[in-house]
């Protein structure tokens, strides 16, 4: 008999395009961002968030009505272009970011999706900012894809913030795998921990999806 627990499947490009081709359909501009991004920054696109988790993150934010959103770590946009498209009419995006040159590569974009008025961006250490800021509305959604080390600073500053129901999502919580080969990167010691304490934080019911290079989400009970 087949061990169940050796289910699962490497994602190679033809598979990636057959999960987004039958996920939620974005706008196309997506692609565009993509392009944008690939000419802008070279090898440093692969801060981008992986394509299949784009219709993940716009389906997530419908499925919690989500409102009112947070994003940490913007890098060009794609991830808070998918954000924002699923958010509710009158909903906002708030995105922390230390780097305007790169974000200003997604502005564009996100005016052509129809979704610019819905986001805004605040530029500053993430540490101090999101220390500073206060919402009108309990947060529905907090997406955290910035500097490793920062994680778990993020996640104690926003989770108050955020309404029972309310989902925290953080990506690279599989770090290209490393988090099980006793790497003593900064960067994978940081995602373990930080793992470990959502794993642990009786605030939140946890669950680490196998879906791009990882997303750790915690809903807040």
């Amino acid at each position: 008999m087949a061990d169940p627990s050796s289910k699962g499947v490497a994602v190679t490009p033809e598979l990636r395009q057959y999960l987004v081709g039958h996920s939620l359909p974005g706008s196309p501009v997506r692609e565009q961002l993509m392009a944008a991004t690939l000419e802008a920054t070279g090898d440093w696109a692969i801060m981008q968030i992986a394509e299949e988790q784009g219709p993940f993150l716009t389906w997530l934010a419908r499925l919690l009505g989500a409102r009112r959103a947070v994003e940490v770590g913007t890098f060009t946009g794609l991830s808070a272009l998918c954000i924002a498209e699923g958010l509710a009419e009158d909903g906002r995006l708030t995105c922390f970011d230390v780097n305007d040159e790169y974000v200003s590569v997604g502005r564009p974009f996100w005016a052509r999706a129809g979704v610019a008025d819905r986001i805004d961006v605040v530029i500053g250490p993430a540490a101090e900012t999101l220390a500073r800021f206060t919402t009108d509305e309990p947060l529905d959604l907090v997406f955290l894809d910035a500097d490793k080390g920062g994680y778990r600073t993020y996640y104690e500053l926003l989770l108050p913030l955020v309404r029972p129901g309310g989902v925290v999502v953080l990506d690279n919580a599989l770090y290209f795998g490393e988090v099980v080969t006793g790497s003593t990167d900064p960067d994978v010691v940081a995602i373990r921990e930080v793992n470990d304490h959502v794993a642990a934080d009786p605030r939140v019911e946890p669950v680490l999806l196998n879906v791009g290079d990882g997303l750790l989400m915690a809903r807040r009970r």
